[in-house]
């Protein structure tokens, strides 16, 4: 419904840069750097076209979700200031993109997107992925100005990193290497693989370190709306969360560089803070076989040629 209010309002200009075919290469280009992109920029809606842009990524997300997605966008103002060049960050430069007929049970999908968030949503025949799921924020926590104290993604950090320093103190190898990478290894990459498994597994963990990691989990999913938030926790649970493993790279202290990932039979998490003097955060949240949709649109195709 959200969708369609937000076509019903746009002109033939407008709807030729949001709308595309469903099977439109596009849909699986997502990006989470400053580039050029396709779809329609706030930048270039009126004011009611605007709201109802911003209440088709809130219908996709939490309330907690929601929040951190405009503060991501509200912090480009802050790099403005800071780098001195409104024209690369502007809090308008986010789009929005419609892949098919809203509601077709077929497949239809729509991507919010600019600088430090990428939000992906697509559905057919009941069913909902929301990955690949991208949000980052630079500074990480922001140090002068109206938005000093500003710290966006402060749970995906702080509760990660209690937890490795929890486990290493304890004396499990939950630190793999003091050398973090710089970024996430799995980029923007259209589909992504299982990476190497490292640091612990869930079954080593006693029950309160258990919880602690699956709260990691539920800080990422949980962006999303409650129905998102169900099937992908039992999507998770079925695959089997003792088969989840956690890894740390890089220092353990506030202000150190670090990287990790939580990796499961079916998803992957990945965390990196290391530019910008370690104040610069990317997180993204991906499924193997998921990913827009492509697990169950594959099932409802084959389905359909029968």
């Amino acid at each position: 419904d959200k969708a369609k209010a937000f076509i019903g309002l746009l002109t033939a200009e407008q709807k030729a840069k949001a709308l595309f075919p469903f099977d439109s290469p596009e849909r699986d280009n997502w990006a989470f750097v400053p580039q050029p992109r396709k779809g329609l920029p706030l930048k270039e809606m009126t004011e009611e076209e605007k709201e109802a842009g911003i209440a088709l990524l809130k219908a996709g997300l939490s309330e907690k979700g929601a929040l951190k997605a405009e503060t991501i966008m509200s912090l480009e103002a802050v790099l403005a200031a800071l780098e001195n060049d409104p024209v690369k960050r502007d809090p308008e430069k986010y789009f929005v993109s419609i892949f098919g007929e809203p509601g077709d049970a077929k497949g239809w999908s729509w991507r919010f997107e600019g600088h430090h968030l990428s939000i992906n949503l697509t559905l057919a025949g009941g069913k909902l992925a929301a990955t690949p799921s991208f949000m980052g924020t630079n500074p990480g926590e922001v140090r002068e100005g109206p938005k000093k104290g500003t710290r966006v993604l402060a749970a995906e950090e702080d509760l990660a990193r209690t937890l490795a320093t929890t486990l290493a103190e304890a004396g499990k190898a939950v630190v793999y290497t003091d050398k973090p990478p710089g970024e996430i290894l799995t980029s923007a990459q259209r589909s992504v693989k299982q990476l190497e498994t490292v640091g612990v597994d869930y079954n080593s963990l006693t029950e309160t370190q258990k919880d602690a990691l699956m709260k990691i989990v539920n800080e990422y999913v949980g962006r999303y709306r409650s129905m998102v938030v169900e099937a992908e926790l039992k999507q998770i649970k079925e695959a089997g969360v003792e088969k989840i493993h956690f890894g740390w790279a890089g220092g353990l202290k506030p202000g150190e560089a670090y990287y990790y990932r939580i990796q499961g039979p079916t998803f992957l998490i990945e965390a990196a803070n290391s530019q910008n003097n370690a104040n610069h955060q990317h997180t993204v949240w991906r499924d193997f076989d998921g990913d827009f949709g492509r697990d169950f649109l594959g099932e409802h195709f084959k389905d359909g040629a029968h």
